[in-house]
């Protein structure tokens, strides 16, 4: 548990800021636990009962409509804070959006109750709402995105923040742009005829990044 501590105490420096003996109290009662990728962390609607801290792997939080379509809100990473989850536990309210591990992670999921003791230090309740701030400010930036920008606009501006070769599925693009596996594969294969982008298998190579950035400007 000692090594489990100090990888959490690296990746959440906030915590060594906080009362010693509370929070070693705190951590007594931590639990680990260990998901495979591809594996649920929670659904929408389901109890929120606990506060994740993610030392290793990947997770993405996401809505899902009636119909199944998919829409990324943000990727949960070692470090940081899941703001669904605070919410809920702060509202106390179920879950409103979905997780699943994208890489096998480790999480130490702290108890609501104590979760509630870490609020009641000012250090920690400040790190919290600075974090809830920056998501809003994000999610804000998402809605314009969906609401506002052109979907080949927005296809090319995702695949220039992402390298020159990318690994990933027309489905994984189309959720994180919150249409469908059509559209994308669509504007893909546009990009692909005006020598804009490769395409292979589960994979996609940028071949002109600069008439890329020319789509993503207009």
């Amino acid at each position: 548990m000692e090594d489990l501590k100090d990888r959490l105490y690296k990746l959440y420096p906030v915590l060594k800021k906080l009362d010693n003996t509370r929070v070693q109290t705190l951590l007594q009662r931590l639990k680990l636990v260990r998901l495979k990728a591809d594996s649920p962390v929670f659904h929408e609607l389901q109890s929120c009962e606990a506060f994740p801290f993610l030392l290793s792997g990947f997770i993405r939080v996401f809505k899902q409509s009636p119909n199944g379509r998919e829409l990324s809100l943000y990727d949960f990473t070692p470090g940081d804070v899941c703001v669904v989850t605070a919410g809920c536990l702060l509202g106390n309210e179920p879950y409103n959006a979905m997780a699943v591990v994208k890489e096998d992670s480790e999480l130490l999921m702290m108890p609501a109750v104590d979760f509630e003791a870490l609020l009641g230090m000012r250090a920690f309740r400040e790190y919290i709402f600075s974090l809830f701030s920056k998501r809003i400010q994000e999610l804000i930036l998402l809605v314009e995105a969906v609401a506002f920008q052109k979907l080949d606009h927005r296809l090319a501006l995702l695949l220039l923040s992402k390298g020159k070769c990318i690994k990933v599925s027309h489905q994984e693009l189309a959720d994180q742009l919150g249409t469908v596996r059509e559209m994308v594969s669509r504007l893909l294969k546009s990009f692909t005829d005006s020598g804009l982008v490769r395409l292979g298998r589960g994979r996609i190579t940028i071949i002109d990044e600069a008439g890329l950035k020319n789509i993503s400007v207009e």
